[in-house]
């Protein structure tokens, strides 16, 4: 058995796992660029992927191991580490809308940006969810905005722009869990532990777009066998990814139909069309023909049109217009016609459309290896991504004592790392459990939910705001809020053990072990010592009209008014009138008193959730809290004096 050396530390081995075959790239860093030592491919026997997502994983695992085999005897190296890029093609995109109204015209800020912005990409998670039969775990990996609106007026940006009504629609980019989760699989079974993970789009993208020129808007479009991936740059980042369904197998199709060829015999007329010669081939009848390259152009026009407009419509949906210059990369790229036709669709200069390739030698380098092939774009890139440290930006973030899924560069907020890592909105912000309301003879009572156990956002050791800023290096340390649970009492805990009187629930005779339901209208006929305390485990209690068809025995007096609880609009702040006990505030611009509590213990800014009037079951965008301006987190205790706004932005 041939020894092996062991893999070294700055030894990079990046594996592309295709629809058709798996690619290996082995390299290492050297002068600010990597040199690639070997390359090796194997092309799948059978469909091993549907979807951008492993089909097959034995398989996959197998034929990954094939690769490893082949690179390891030729380098003499054990491989153990791998690169791997989560397939584009497996990409969600979904739009989302949302507004802010604010009470008076302003000058727009970047925080109230940054909270329209949250708010459409809670909407566009939300719609993903509704088209899904069963809730599904999916990673939020980008967002762009495709378009601003103040005031019904169509803006590029609202920063510092004057106006009351602000709204923005996102195209918002969620890669599916089990995507994810498979691949990891795979690679567990091949004997492999994956040191790095990014995005197909973005691999290619570091390959054939170098950094200096993404300040620049630029498309790079890889496509492949079953998909076509797209990735948008500009200002210095990826900002956008989409895929289109039609890619390199629909025009091999097409092919087979107009000449009667299998599959592989397709592929090789497909290859051979830019030497622009007559083309001999053998039909599936065994009858050998020849045939004018024209003719074999001809056959292919009705589908290379549609991948074209595909590629136009998917590109301008991401950035809106078309960009400033458009690479075409993947075995599709070498497509006789179709860069001019990208062009056409997109009515660019044809000479602002190439093909990848001319770029790759700013970041990779060979000894007697040809990298200059656009179908290498994806694995050189992934090798690229983690051996040069363009990964993120460089980031290195932990969460929970593990390495955070981090999907694109730039400015990350603790939002944007929980959402990449497939945390959801309810496990920031938890849900106060449902109200109860019922009518005790003739008196409205609300039975408060449980309120919810609060989210823990920690950076660092210390407390944060799901909007701060995360930094490379970063600890965040998370735990996910925790719903409380819906009011719920039996007719008999209602009442009190001591109740022995007579009682009706919407005009039954019901046992006392009757769950309550909401709206019950519940008379006592014969009172008991007890029903004096049967309101002592309302939280809440006003006069309503008793029940027509029934006798109402004498009402007691009325309680004093409730306070309004619905948020308003806030007045200027008016001190709360002096009172010997309790808690004084100002909660959404209205006074409220709060008695003290039993324990003597502050009340929270969780305690104020269930009166803010919200609806924590359906919310429209992120809950924003703040105590005298500033913003704080709901274990913030308030006292007498303060002044409390929590709103839904």
């Amino acid at each position: 058995m041939a020894e092996y050396k062991a893999q070294e530390q700055d030894m990079i081995f990046a594996l592309d796992i295709g629809t058709r075959s798996i690619v290996g790239v082995v390299g290492r860093p050297v002068g600010g660029r990597l040199k690639v030592l070997d390359i090796e491919m194997a092309e799948h026997t059978s469909r091993a992927m549907m979807d951008g997502q492993i089909d097959n994983i034995q398989q996959v695992a197998a034929l990954a191991r094939t690769v490893t085999d082949r690179l390891e005897d030729r380098l003499g190296i054990r491989l153990e580490r791998v690169c791997v890029a989560a397939a584009g093609r497996a990409l969600r995109t979904q739009s989302g809308c949302f507004r802010i109204d604010l009470p008076q015209k302003q000058a727009i800020t970047a925080e109230q940006i940054s909270r329209l912005e949250a708010g459409a990409l809670s909407a566009a998670e939300e719609a993903l969810q509704v088209e899904e039969e069963t809730r599904r775990q999916f990673f939020m990996v980008g967002y762009t905005v495709a378009q601003y609106r103040l005031d019904n007026y169509p803006l590029a940006t609202l920063l510092d722009h004057n106006g009351q009504r602000a709204e923005a629609e996102v195209v918002a980019t969620f890669l599916p869990g089990e995507v994810v989760e498979s691949l990891y699989t795979a690679m567990r079974a091949a004997g492999l532990q994956v040191a790095s993970l990014t995005l197909e789009p973005i691999a290619a993208m570091n390959a054939a777009v170098p950094m200096e020129l993404r300040l620049l808007n630029l498309a790079l479009v890889d496509i492949g066998a079953g998909t076509t991936d797209i990735a948008v740059c500009r200002d210095g980042s990826v900002v956008g990814y989409t895929m289109a369904t039609i890619a390199g197998d629909e025009i091999t199709e097409a092919l087979m139909r107009a000449f009667l060829v299998d599959f592989q015999t397709a592929e090789e007329m497909k290859r051979a069309l830019h030497t622009g010669e007559d083309l001999t081939y053998m039909d599936i009848l065994g009858m050998e023909n020849t045939v004018p390259c024209q003719e074999v152009r001809t056959a292919i026009e009705e589908p290379l049109g549609r991948l074209a407009e595909a590629i136009a419509q998917r590109v301008t949906e991401v950035n809106t217009v078309a960009p400033s210059a458009l690479f075409l990369a993947g075995g599709g790229s070498k497509l006789d016609g179709l860069r001019e036709r990208v062009a056409r669709c997109l009515s660019m200069d044809e000479r602002r459309v190439a093909t990848a390739g001319s770029n790759y030698a700013k970041s990779a380098f060979a000894d007697g290896l040809d990298l200059g092939n656009p179908e290498y774009a994806t694995p050189l890139g992934i090798a690229v991504s983690a051996g040069l440290g363009l990964l993120n930006d460089s980031y290195v973030v932990t969460l929970n004592g593990e390495t955070a899924k981090l999907f694109r560069s730039g400015s990350l907020t603790l939002r944007d790392i929980l959402l990449m890592n497939g945390y959801t909105y309810a496990d920031m912000l938890g849900r106060t459990g449902k109200n109860l309301s019922i009518t005790l003879d003739g008196r409205r009572i609300h039975l408060r939910g449980e309120p919810a156990v609060p989210a823990i956002l920690m950076i660092n050791g210390e407390e944060a705001a799901l909007t701060a800023i995360v930094n490379a290096g970063d600890r965040i340390a998370f735990t996910p809020a925790r719903s409380g649970a819906d009011a719920s009492r039996t007719l008999g805990q209602l009442l009190g053990e001591e109740f022995t009187g007579r009682v009706l629930v919407n005009n039954q005779n019901v046992p006392l072990d009757t769950p309550l339901q909401q709206g019950d209208v519940i008379l006592t006929l014969e009172r008991g010592a007890a029903s004096e305390v049967r309101l002592e485990e309302a939280e809440d209690a006003e006069a309503a009209a008793p029940p027509s068809s029934l006798p109402a025995p004498p009402a007691p007096p009325p309680p004093p008014p409730a306070p309004v609880e619905t948020p308003a609009p806030a007045p200027a702040p008016v001190k709360p009138a002096e009172a010997p006990r309790g808690v004084h505030l100002i909660l959404n611009g209205t006074p409220l008193t709060l008695p003290e509590k039993d324990s003597g213990q502050p009340y929270y800014l969780m305690d104020l959730l269930e009166r803010s009037g919200l609806d924590f079951d359906h919310l429209e965008g992120p809950v924003r809290l703040t105590v005298n301006g500033m913003e704080s987190g709901f274990s913030q205790a308030v006292r007498s004096g303060d002044v409390v706004t929590i709103r839904c932005d």
